[in-house]
């Protein structure tokens, strides 16, 4: 196993992106289930918001939250520690940048191309955030009001009720929103930090996330295709 405060190269962050979206068989029936985390982007929402939040969350606590309702069937021990050291070590990367450089922090968006044209995907990640945040929802709800609003564009591209209310917005709106979510990553966990060194952490329960959008449903994007053969890659 490498240190773990390795950067992940672009190679692992592939592997680690393909083994997350290919451990699902496509013929899999998913209705009603919880796929768990499917790609990278999500896993990187889901670790800021879990070094970004007021408690600390053990790996026990957050793997279930990537599995799912699919966890992995391992050959070999060695298998498992491949992918959860990659894991730990993209987690480490993101907590030393936002602890040490928070202006550099970038959350790991999805990118499409249409006809030329690259659209910034930030359903996937803004989703793994807020499944970051149920972990210890009653915590985050400590923020009050200021955890509310610095949460809100997070909350906007991270369910089906928040793309409806985008719906309604033009386009120029909806890229506000957007633009918000870095700005606010960085000050949730500046504002939390401040709260820990004051207080101490403590470790909170493993609490599920809200239902996503599954492989086989319908893109939100608005395309017709199949999630999966959409925005999904």
């Amino acid at each position: 196993m490498k240190n773990v405060f390795t950067l992940l190269s672009e190679k692992e962050l592939d592997r680690l992106d393909r083994f997350l979206l290919e451990r699902i068989d496509d013929d899999e029936d998913t209705e009603g289930k919880d796929e768990g985390v499917v790609d990278v982007s999500e896993l990187d929402g889901l670790f800021t918001a879990i070094v970004s939040g007021p408690v600390m969350i053990q790996p026990s606590q957050w793997l279930p939250t990537v599995w799912g309702d699919y966890e992995p069937v391992w050959e070999r021990d060695k298998d498992f520690e491949d992918i959860l050291s990659l894991m730990i070590r993209h987690m480490n990367a993101i907590a030393a940048t936002l602890m040490e450089h928070p202006q550099d922090f970038e959350p790991l968006f999805l990118e499409r191309k249409v006809k030329g044209k690259t659209y910034t995907i930030v359903d996937e990640w803004c989703h793994g955030y807020m499944r970051g945040v149920g972990l210890a929802m009653d915590q985050w709800e400590e923020g009050g009001q200021m955890m509310d609003i610095l949460l809100t564009p997070m909350k906007a591209f991270a369910s089906e009720q928040g793309w409806q209310a985008l719906d309604t917005l033009n386009e120029a709106e909806i890229e506000n929103i957007r633009a918000a979510i870095t700005p606010n990553v960085r000050e949730i966990h500046a504002w939390w930090l401040a709260r820990r060194q004051d207080e101490g952490m403590t470790t909170s329960p493993v609490r599920r996330a809200t239902p996503r959008v599954g492989r086989n449903d319908p893109c939100p994007c608005g395309s017709g295709k199949k999630f999966k053969h959409c925005c999904l890659h």
